[in-house]
Formats: C-alpha cells, sequence, structure tokens
C-alpha cells in the first residue's frame, strides 16, 4: 500500500505502475458529465474555466448529502468512460489525475500517456466506506448541477488502486 500526498507530482505519477495500492491525502475535485460538458464548452470557446485544474485530480462522483457529523454522504465513483469524449481536453490543460471505476477508451489512455496522468479506480459499491475518507468538502463551481457541481474534497487515506499508469498499463479488460 503505498500513501500518496495530494496534489500529484510527475515525480509520484512516475513511480505509480499498474495494480498499485493507494491510500491519497490532501485535496481533490469532483465532477461528472454535466461539469464536464460545461468545461468543454469553455474550452472551445477558449473562455477560462471556473476551476484551476492544472495539477489537479478530478474524482467521478456525486456525493450524496452529508448526515450530521460528516463531509458527505455516500460518496462512491461512477462510470468513467461518460466522461471520455471530454477528458483529453482536461488532461492537455494540465489535470494530473483521474478517480472513477471502468475502463477508459483508447483515446483517454493515449492522451494519458502524452501528457503523464495516472487514473486510479475507487471501488464501486463502497460509498459509505469511500466517505468516510473525504474529511471536507466545499463547492467550486457550478452549484445550480447540485451533486454534479465541482467540489473541492480534503481527503486522508482514500483508497483506490491505479488502473492505468502513466505508461498506459493498464489492469482493466478493454
Amino acid at each position: 500500500m503505498k500513501k500518496i500526498q495530494l496534489p500529484l507530482t510527475d515525480d509520484t505519477i512516475a513511480q505509480l505502475h499498474a495494480g498499485d495500492s493507494v491510500l491519497l491525502s490532501g485535496t481533490l475535485i469532483t465532477g461528472r458529465d454535466a461539469a464536464h460538458k460545461r468545461l468543454f464548452e469553455l474550452i472551445e470557446k477558449g473562455e477560462p474555466l471556473p476551476v484551476d485544474i492544472k495539477g489537479e485530480v478530478i474524482y467521478y462522483v456525486g456525493p450524496a448529502p452529508a448526515k450530521p457529523g460528516h463531509a458527505v454522504g455516500p460518496a462512491g465513483p461512477t462510470s468513467s468512460y461518460r466522461m471520455d469524449k471530454y477528458t483529453p481536453a482536461l488532461l492537455d490543460r494540465g489535470l494530473k489525475g483521474m478517480i472513477g471505476k471502468g475502463a477508459r477508451s483508447q483515446e483517454v489512455i493515449d492522451s494519458m500517456v502524452k501528457n503523464g496522468v495516472v487514473y486510479f479506480a475507487a471501488i464501486g459499491g463502497a460509498a459509505a466506506l469511500i466517505s468516510k475518507s473525504i474529511r471536507k468538502m466545499e463547492t467550486l463551481a457550478y452549484e445550480d448541477l447540485g451533486t454534479e457541481a465541482i467540489y473541492r474534497f480534503y481527503v486522508e487515506d482514500f483508497p483506490a488502486i491505479v488502473a492505468i499508469d502513466a505508461q498506459g498499463n493498464s489492469i482493466l479488460v478493454q
């Protein structure tokens, strides 16, 4: 089990290999389909993004409302393939990591290799367990999207597996 401090550095990414189990601590951002679509549209128009994604890790999640005493409710990963059409444009703008579940397209993998990016898999069906590693949450953009808004999570020992490393090696069946 490797303990990884976020944000990711290029040196840390270079030391991660497909199949490594990791515990992530630090900050990351969240976003799902609707937020990705809006970010992509801004990129296409040449307009600035509402969130600086350079160096960030994005978690594909729509967290449930928090119960008293908790930062968030259940916060399990969503299927990553739904973001694939937007992902290369975000990677080209400095996104360094992604967390989700499931396989990625060859276009995304090629863009990951080009940009030195890592893709982590979180355990589907473990939303309640994952939420225990999220210490704090704040809204960054697109509050009107509700659970699909872009949030910043402060995480401690967030469990994940390196599904695809920066060399394009994968543990996933394509």
